[in-house]
Order: structure tokens, then C-alpha cells, then sequence
């Protein structure tokens, strides 16, 4: 295998120095990328696996970054081996591109948006390869047909907010193919993907690797996409390596407990639980007496954590039964909300887009009902359209026999306490200049929610200990959280109100599979606890059939599909829902 080294990683020790102090983001992590293999990263975010590989290109901001200790030796198909960590500014500009090159996780803040596609592909090619001007653009748009995206032409002259995020990967992708590199590091290059787009993606990358004779380091906390396009595997968690190996090894016989947890933690499609195991259900982190991090095992398989348990089919369906017999809490009639895509020279519109065309459904109280599809296909829309977030074309929505369609604005903003909404992006979702406590606060404030300050101070502590957070964290500002912990800030607030409904929009999307089996928990949790209804929202069906009572399917702004969650996944009758079930990444989960 020595002929065939293409990259080594020696003891590289990767630092941050912040107002804490140091964090030591990566801890002395070996590896090896042979030519020709896909090397699969996998762990949590803030394990320190987009930190070490963004050290190859040297691309760790300094300050406050800095690659403290180590070597990253390339092995160039000719020449001599070379230190990668060794060279100027100026010299690894030389690598960067040509020999390494890097796909980021979001391509619109990869891709400069007052310039055209066509003409950010052009400049790397002129920068590396030093050919005319026409060539690039020759170049440019074959590389653009081989990313099969449709109408290279257009696409070459359009603004990156033109396309969707499927053709803005795709972009991506051709740019940092255009000068044949011989490593192509992924870094989550499909998490914000639709499942359909995403299978895509995954076969694209494979076809070009084996067409350029590229190595990939494909970096993800998805174990499924692992198991489809990984050789080998190295997990991460805390700036260490835990366990690597061959791919069919780490998934048959993963011996690491965080490794397991990894593997269980996402909802199996098979067969429903009544909860998700989590990590530390897997492993305790505690301290030795020299002030070591020490990780204990707790459970060597899911079958040994008591909490989780499976759910029948007859379950399910005797639980549905009994729900359906309510009167609806809310009720959806023939809604349609269009937009206006060309005006005539008068300003009247001529075409629209029609994002919800249609659409009829009930929500009956306790219910989680399914909303899946891919971007696109008006789910979004749909839900804030009934919200009044949107304005609807025409149909009636009825909740608690209330046509909010026909109310004043006045008695939507007194009815809107009992119907809230936690939206995909937590980050986007919080002032970042206000406190969390003051952010939880000032609904119930606009709201009316309890007489005095104190009072609702009181509400708001007991609400960050039920969402899984602490009080000392009332005065916390939003960048001082992670992801997961901001999407619980979120939920605490959407639960200030004391609501009846909450519609979930994509809220755990952006969110690792180990945090995302938190955040599914607490809000199954909540539903008992506050007795809530939901609408759940999301392009992952594996999350909505755990999640969902019933689900609808939709597709171009009308539901193609609804019924039993267990009924849609096993039994589909719509060629779309059979698509997105067949996109699904299967990583067959051993440790079950």
C-alpha cells in the first residue's frame, strides 16, 4: 500500500486561542489517504474534522487558529513528497486548486454572488492553468455538463441566488474539479441537501472520481452517506480519532461506544421507537486524577437502554384511531397561495408559481402530522400560509372552528399565542443582542403572559430546565451556544406562550444526527407534557415517519400522498414518495 500513499496527517495538533483560554481543537491525529479511495470523516460538529483537513490546504485563520505541532506530507504522483505545513503563503498557493481542493457545506457563501457562475469557474482555471480566456470558458462549460446541470449555458451567466442549492453544489463541484486535482476534499458537501439531490450528488462524485482518478476525503456526520460512498473510515470525536477502518468493519463491528451511539442515534426506518438513543446513553465522559478526559462505556448495544423501546404497528395505528375521533384542532380547505412570476408592461401579473395549489387537510388535537417533500414543494409555504405569515389566493383555515383567513389582524395577533412556529435556522431565529432570557421574555411581554417581570423571569428559568438547558444561561447571549443548544432555546421560546400548536419548519435540518436525536426527543417529550399538537416539517422522511402520527406528501404544491406514517414508508403508492424513500442513504445499522 506504501506506493500508493497519497497523503499522511502525522501528530497534528491544532489550537484556538480564545478569551477562555486555549481550546485544543484537534489532539495529535494520524491518518493516511491512499491514491484512489474515499476516506469518510464522520463525527459531530466541533469534533475537530473540518478543522484538521481545512490544516492541509492552510486554511485555519491565524489569529486566533493555529497548527501548533505535526507534518502533512503530500505525495505528489511525480515529484519529491513535500511538508504541506512547511510551505510559504506563496507556495501552497501553487497546491491549493491543483493538486487539493476543497468543497464547502454551504455553496452560497462559498460562491461570491455579484459574480456570474460561469466567470468564478473561469477565474480558477485561468489562475491555475494559464490559458486563453475562450478555453476557460470551453472548459468551464464541459465541466458544467459533467456536473450534469441543466442548460450550461444559462447557468454560466446566472448569479448564484438564480439557482437552487442542488445547482449551486453542483457549481461547487465543477470548481473545484477544473483543475484535476488529485484530492478533493468534501466538507458536508450534501448536508443541506434533499435526500433526492443528495443521492445525486453522491453518484456525481463517484462517477468523477473515478473519471479523474481523484481521492476524496468526504467529511459528514452522517454515517448513512458514509456507508454509501467511503472506502475507509476515521470517526472523531473531541479532536481525536476513536476508531478507523474499513467501512463494512466500522458498521459490522464498531468497537468505539461513540461509534455506536453514532450509528443508533438515527431513526431507523424499519421499525419505530418511542425515543432515540443519544450518546450518553452510549458513554460517560468523566476525569482522571491528572485531569485526563476518560470515556466509559454505559451500553454496548441499544437493546441495553432500558428507555427505548419499540412500537407496534398495532400501536400506532389503535393511537391514530383514537386521535382521529377528536374534532380537528385545525382544518384546511382548498388552500392555494400563488406568487406572480411575470407582470405585463402595466404591472398586472401574468404567470405565477403555484406554491401551495389545493391543498386540504385536519389536524386533531395531540397529533404530530408529517409534512415531507423536497425544497420546492410548497411545505414551507404551506405552513405560513396558515400562520398568516403568507397571504392565501383562496381556501378556509379553520382552527378551533375560527376561520383565520377572515379574521382582523387584531384577533390573529391575540390568537397567534396558542399557535406558534420553531423555525429551520436557530441562528437566524435569535437577536443577537439580546440575552436568551430577554428574547424568551419578549413574546410574553407583547402577549400579556403573567402580571410582572418577575413572574415571567420565574416561567422562563423553569422553561431552560425543561428544554434541557440551565438558569445560569438566562443571561447568555445566542453566539455563546451551539446549535443545539440554540434550536432548545427556540423551543423554550415558542413555549412561552403556552401555545396549543406549533409548527415545526424544518427545525432539526441543520443539526447533527446526535444533537437532532435530543431535539426529537424533547419535542415528543413536550407533545405529552404540554399536550401540543404539531405540524413537522421536513425534507428527511426517516425524521418524519419517527416523528409523525400521519403524514402528508407533496410534491409541485398539492399532497400527493397521505396516510399512516408506517403505512407510507413500507407501503408507498406515489412514484415521488417511492423516490424519496429510495434516496434515503441506507446504512445498515448492525448495532441494533
Amino acid at each position: 500500500m506504501e506506493k500508493n500513499l497519497l497523503l499522511e496527517i502525522i501528530n497534528l495538533h491544532v489550537e484556538f486561542t480564545t478569551e477562555e483560554g486555549v481550546v485544543h481543537a484537534v489532539k495529535g491525529i494520524n491518518l493516511q489517504l491512499f491514491r484512489g479511495e474515499t476516506l469518510g470523516i464522520v463525527g459531530e460538529s466541533g469534533s475537530g474534522k473540518s478543522v484538521s483537513f481545512l490544516s492541509v490546504m492552510q486554511l485555519i485563520e491565524s489569529p486566533p487558529g493555529k497548527i501548533a505541532e505535526g507534518k502533512i506530507i503530500f505525495h505528489p504522483e511525480s515529484g519529491k513528497p513535500v511538508d504541506l505545513l512547511a510551505l510559504s503563503e506563496k507556495e501552497i498557493q501553487q497546491y491549493r486548486g491543483n493538486d487539493v481542493a476543497m468543497i464547502f457545506q454551504e455553496p452560497m457563501t462559498s460562491l461570491n454572488p455579484v459574480y456570474r457562475c460561469g466567470f468564478q469557474v473561469d477565474e480558477a482555471i485561468l489562475l491555475h492553468r494559464g490559458v486563453s480566456k475562450e478555453v476557460a470558458k470551453a472548459q468551464t462549460l464541459e465541466l458544467f455538463e459533467k456536473v450534469q446541470l441543466p442548460d450550461p449555458e444559462r447557468i454560466y451567466k446566472s448569479f448564484p441566488h438564480q439557482l437552487s442549492g442542488g445547482q449551486k453544489q453542483r457549481v461547487m463541484i465543477a470548481m473545484a474539479m477544473s483543475c484535476n486535482p488529485e484530492i478533493l476534499i468534501a466538507d458536508e458537501p450534501t448536508t443541506a441537501l434533499d435526500v433526492t439531490v443528495q443521492k445525486k450528488i453522491l453518484a456525481l462524485m463517484g462517477d468523477l472520481k473515478k473519471e479523474l482518478n481523484a481521492s476524496i476525503i468526504f467529511i459528514t456526520h452522517d454515517l448513512g452517506v458514509i456507508a454509501e460512498i467511503a472506502d475507509r473510515v476515521a470517526v472523531m470525536y473531541r479532536g481525536l480519532i476513536v476508531e478507523k477502518g474499513k467501512v463494512e468493519d466500522i458498521f459490522m463491528q464498531p468497537q468505539h461506544p461513540y461509534t455506536k451511539s453514532l450509528l443508533a442515534c438515527r431513526p431507523p426506518m424499519d421499525y419505530r421507537l418511542n425515543q432515540l438513543p443519544v450518546v450518553a446513553d452510549f458513554m460517560d465522559i468523566s476525569t482522571d486524577k491528572n485531569g485526563e478526559e476518560m470515556m466509559i462505556e454505559k451500553a454496548a448495544s441499544i437493546q441495553d437502554i432500558d428507555r427505548i423501546q419499540k412500537i407496534t404497528k398495532e400501536d400506532s395505528l389503535k393511537r391514530i384511531a383514537e386521535l382521529t375521533k377528536q374534532a380537528p384542532l385545525l382544518e384546511v380547505k382548498n388552500l392555494s397561495c400563488w406568487f406572480t412570476t411575470k407582470k405585463d408592461f402595466l404591472g398586472r401579473p401574468k404567470a405565477y408559481v403555484k406554491a401551495v395549489d389545493n391543498v386540504s387537510f385536519n389536524v386533531y388535537p395531540g397529533e404530530t402530522l408529517g409534512l415531507v417533500g423536497e425544497s420546492g414543494c410548497g411545505k414551507t409555504t404551506l405552513g405560513r400560509v396558515i400562520l398568516r405569515l403568507l397571504p392565501a389566493r383562496s381556501g378556509e383555515v379553520f382552527y378551533r372552528g375560527k376561520d383565520l383567513m377572515l379574521l382582523e389582524k387584531q384577533e390573529m395577533m391575540a390568537l397567534r399565542k396558542k399557535i406558534q412556529i420553531i423555525f429551520q435556522d436557530p441562528y437566524a431565529s435569535l437577536n443577537p443582542r439580546m440575552t436568551i432570557g430577554q428574547a424568551i421574555m419578549e413574546p410574553m411581554t407583547v402577549h400579556r403572559i403573567y402580571n410582572t417581570p418577575s413572574e415571567r423571569r420565574t416561567w422562563v428559568l423553569d422553561l431552560l430546565e425543561k428544554v434541557g438547558l440551565k438558569a445560569n444561561h438566562f443571561n447568555r447571549y445566542p453566539h455563546e451556544f451551539s446549535g443545539g443548544q440554540r434550536q432548545r432555546i427556540c423551543i423554550a421560546r415558542a413555549l412561552a406562550l403556552k401555545p396549543e400548536f406549533i409548527i415545526c419548519d424544518e427545525s432539526v435540518s441543520a443539526l447533527d444526527v446526535s444533537v437532532q436525536a435530543q431535539v426529537l426527543n424533547l419535542l415528543l417529550d413536550l407533545r405529552e407534557s404540554f399536550q401540543l399538537s404539531y405540524i413537522f416539517i421536513s425534507h428527511d422522511l426517516s425524521v418524519v415517519k419517527f416523528m409523525s402520527d400521519r403524514m402528508l406528501v407533496m410534491n409541485q404544491g398539492k399532497i400527493v400522498e397521505r396516510g399512516a406514517s408506517d403505512d407510507i414508508y413500507h407501503h408507498p403508492k406515489n412514484v415521488y414518495t417511492q423516490n424519496l424513500i429510495s434516496a434515503i442513504p441506507q446504512a445498515k445499522n448492525f448495532v441494533r
